[in-house]
């Protein structure tokens, strides 16, 4: 990804945009400013959880779909084994899709996962582990995202390649039948010209040796 912000480009999304963004924020300034508002734990774990949650579903369901093309999921198959589910759009559509609506798409998502690494960090220094539990919470539903919209692009990259790959070799296999079937043709009518020769000579030659016979 491009460190930098597309230039001269408008959000497609702005109002995708805006509730992609809006539940980030708001759960990491709850979370910071909520020890000038507050005294109970409790109420800071369930609010701030809960922005987080409310965040993980919008990203995964609603604006990853709509800002990158990309949707994914987990299931349980019947051997309770967790496999991987992932949706694109095709190459051509995703190469569409705006690079600014993209580029917030991502990058709110590392800086977030960031954000609260560094939260984290901050309340194991001041020895506070009810509220590295808040930021535990909040960092794992981030890192989900991550790896899951990261699975996402690098399986639709694999199967454009597997696509091209398949459409290369069936053109290769349709240009060297086609050769094949081109030399086969002009094989079969050199025969036939040669054959229509070989006749038309001999019987010439026939025809010119009957009257010395007679």
């Amino acid at each position: 990804m491009e460190p930098n912000q597309p230039p001269g480009e408008n959000y497609a999304n702005p109002k995708t945009c805006f509730f992609h963004v809006l539940f980030k924020a708001g759960a990491l300034a709850f979370y910071i400013l909520s020890t000038l508002f507050f005294n109970s734990f409790v109420i800071i774990f369930v609010v701030t959880v809960l922005l987080a949650a409310l965040d993980f579903w919008v990203v995964k369901n609603v604006s990853g779909r709509i800002l990158v093309g990309l949707r994914w999921w987990n299931e349980i198959n019947d051997l309770g084994e967790s496999v991987w589910k992932f949706e694109s759009l095709d190459q051509e559509s995703l190469a569409r899709m705006n690079k600014k609506d993209s580029w917030l798409f991502w990058w709110s998502l590392y800086l977030t996962a960031g954000a609260w690494i560094v939260l984290g960090i901050f309340s194991l220094i001041r020895f506070q582990a009810d509220y590295c539990l808040i930021v535990g919470v909040c960092l794992t539903l981030s890192i989900a995202n991550i790896v899951g919209f990261t699975k996402c692009r690098k399986d639709a990259k694999k199967q454009f390649q597997q696509f091209a790959s398949q459409t290369i070799a069936s053109r290769v296999s349709s240009t060297i039948q086609s050769a094949f079937s081109v030399y086969t043709n002009w094989a079969v009518l050199s025969r036939l010209i040669l054959c229509n020769s070989v006749g038309y000579s001999i019987a010439v030659l026939l025809t010119s040796q009957t009257p010395n016979g007679l």
